[in-house]
């Protein structure tokens, strides 16, 4: 046996392995991590206990698989950061900044809090700020609440295990069943408005962009000053920003 061998704890590093299923896997049952880290079944169980404790897994939506948990998301990579993505986003960001006038970005959702990743700053003088790569609060943002969309219940419950939520503003969402019940409606409708919620006096409308997987979905944003963020106008915006996330280029093209 090697001298570095000699140091591995191997429950530790089962625990290890199982966690970087995670980034090939949405989800793993009991039996699917067993069989791909070669162990027995109540090991890979007591693994996937102990991660869901320390928040790493979340039971899924069926209750008999597990899936990444808001420590695990947080500590990954954010998507829209690889230089392919900003190349692919390039016709992306400039059709959506062309067709609303508005400040356009890109967000992706580490646990509960979004990070712009990339965008276009509005030419009005009076204008939303580009702030890439600063972090808000997901469930007050537009982009924040199509992404938590993409999530199960049982995964925003995990990321917001308090039924209070913080107050960004007077308008912010502030429980986590107002947040859910705002969760399901943009699910219906395939877009979601902030009014106020996270800086006063501005608006916004998102839509998904890419990503099938937590790993790599980005929400594509339109954000301005009230005065022209109006409900006739972000429903315009977001009808925009639908045709503008169509031209993105598929992952390897």
């Amino acid at each position: 046996m090697s001298a570095g061998k000699s140091y591995v704890i191997e429950s530790l590093d089962t625990g290890l392995r199982l966690m970087s299923l995670f980034l090939a896997h949405d989800t793993l049952s009991v039996t699917d991590a067993a069989r791909e880290l070669k162990v027995a079944r109540s090991t890979a169980h007591r693994v996937l206990s102990t991660l869901e404790a320390r928040g790493f897994a979340s039971r899924d939506a069926s209750g008999r698989g597990y899936c990444a948990g808001p420590e695990l998301v947080t500590l990954g990579r954010p998507a829209g950061y690889d230089p392919g993505t900003a190349i692919r986003l390039r016709p992306v960001l400039a059709a959506a900044a062309e067709a609303t006038g508005e400040t356009i970005s890109t967000a992706a959702l580490i646990g509960d809090r979004i990070i712009v990743t990339d965008g276009r700053e509005s030419p009005h003088p009076v204008r939303a700020v580009l702030d890439v790569g600063r972090a808000h609060p997901a469930h007050a943002t537009a982009a924040g609440k199509v992404l938590l969309s993409r999530l199960t219940d049982e995964q925003v419950c995990a990321l917001y295990p308090q039924e209070e939520l913080e107050g960004v503003t007077g308008q912010t969402l502030r429980t986590r069943t107002g947040l859910l019940v705002e969760l399901e409606r943009v699910r219906r409708h395939g877009r979601a408005v902030s009014a106020g919620e996270s800086v006063r006096g501005m608006n916004a409308v998102a839509v998904p962009l890419t990503g099938d997987s937590w790993r790599d979905r980005l929400a594509l944003m339109a954000s301005m000053p009230s005065d022209r963020g109006g409900a006739p106008d972000l429903e315009q915006h977001a009808k925009a920003l639908g045709r503008a996330a169509g031209l993105l280029p598929p992952a390897g093209i």
